[in-house]
């Protein structure tokens, strides 16, 4: 037996020597076992090929079951070690929707059942278009953009005058002659750096607002004058967006949401047509008081943020008047006109 394990050993060391890879060495073992036990199998007992192969097979199988043992623990530990360095490679994490100091920013947020972390996840990933940057708009973007709305767009063709600082307190003295939408865009992103802000500086034309509106979920438009109301919801009607509509004059203010693909009305089932000449006058011909644009516009945000997350009951089908001069406010139902040129069956 010692003969055949010097032969096995000579045998692996002239292949290691030739070159030859471990897989062929292996096998040559291999088959000299194979030989060495056939031998011990098949010839009589006292053969002398027998006697000098050991003369029984059962110590050549006892050996290879040692060298099996061996071989299986070396690759059972080969694989834990692998698997212990594979296991302590930490997998790559998504990264985070909110940092921890926009945690900390919406933490009155999360603290409500209404809004809660759900919430906030949805106003992160919304996106509001704001149309004019002025009396309404102004507290209306700075509010949307506190409350941490992801996107907000705001179009505006106008510049910054002495004459607005009076109620658009979105702007500065030291911006007077810049545009609108870029002096919003600054104040907006030095009271929250985590949102985006797409200022548009153009009046919103027909050919224009489809392809905007389509961009947003929400659409407010915080506008003076009725041919960009009646635009405005056009084009939110016919791409089936909601859009929260305010106007104000002097003491007084309104706001609604118009969202006729989900059964209210559309801003023109409830104005069909524009007051005679004299009967709505803008703020620049009747005036307005300072805080009124705030009351109004700051409405048009708290309804946003309650559509945007699904908190309470929205204005939809209700029309809201504020009186700030007596402290009143009315709300009157609104339905829906069948016969509506924009949004009736």
């Amino acid at each position: 037996m010692l003969t055949v394990l010097l032969f096995g050993v000579a045998l692996w060391a002239f292949a290691t020597l030739l070159g030859a890879p471990l897989r062929l060495r292996m096998a040559l073992i291999l088959g000299l076992w194979m030989v060495v036990v056939l031998i011990n199998l098949t010839l009589p007992t006292g053969t002398p090929l027998r006697t000098a192969t050991g003369g029984d097979a059962r110590a050549w199988l006892v050996l290879a079951a040692a060298v099996a043992v061996i071989w299986a623990y070396r690759f059972g530990l080969k694989h834990l070690r692998t698997r212990a360095q594979t296991t302590g490679v930490e997998p790559e994490q998504p990264s985070p929707l909110f940092s921890e100091t926009e945690l900390t920013r919406y933490a009155r947020h999360m603290m409500l059942r209404e809004v809660g972390g759900p919430g906030q996840k949805r106003l992160k990933q919304a996106k509001v278009l704001v149309i004019g940057a002025g009396g309404l708009g102004s507290p209306a973007l700075l509010y949307l953009a506190a409350a941490g709305v992801g996107t907000i767009g705001v179009i505006d063709d106008d510049s910054v005058e002495g004459s607005n600082l009076q109620r658009q307190i979105i702007h500065t003295d030291a911006r007077i002659g810049t545009a609108k939408v870029h002096s919003a865009a600054l104040q907006m992103q030095a009271l929250n750096p985590f949102i985006t802000v797409r200022p548009y500086h153009r009046r919103l034309t027909e050919s224009e607002a489809p392809t905007l509106f389509a961009d947003y979920d929400l659409i407010l438009d915080g506008t003076d004058n009725f041919d960009t109301r009646y635009l405005a919801n056009r084009i939110a009607v016919s791409l089936k967006k909601p859009l929260i509509s305010a106007a104000i004059t002097q003491w007084e203010g309104q706001i609604s949401l118009y969202e006729p693909a989900n059964g209210g009305p559309c801003y023109a089932c409830i104005f069909p047509e524009r007051p005679a000449e004299g009967l709505a006058p803008s703020c620049a011909e009747a005036g307005v008081i300072a805080p009124l644009p705030g009351v109004l516009g700051s409405m048009m945000a708290l309804e946003a943020v309650k559509y945007l997350t699904q908190a309470g009951e929205p204005l939809r089908g209700a029309l809201l008047i504020y009186d700030g001069l007596y402290g009143e406010t009315r709300k009157i139902t609104t339905k829906q006109r069948p016969d509506c040129p924009i949004c009736g069956t």
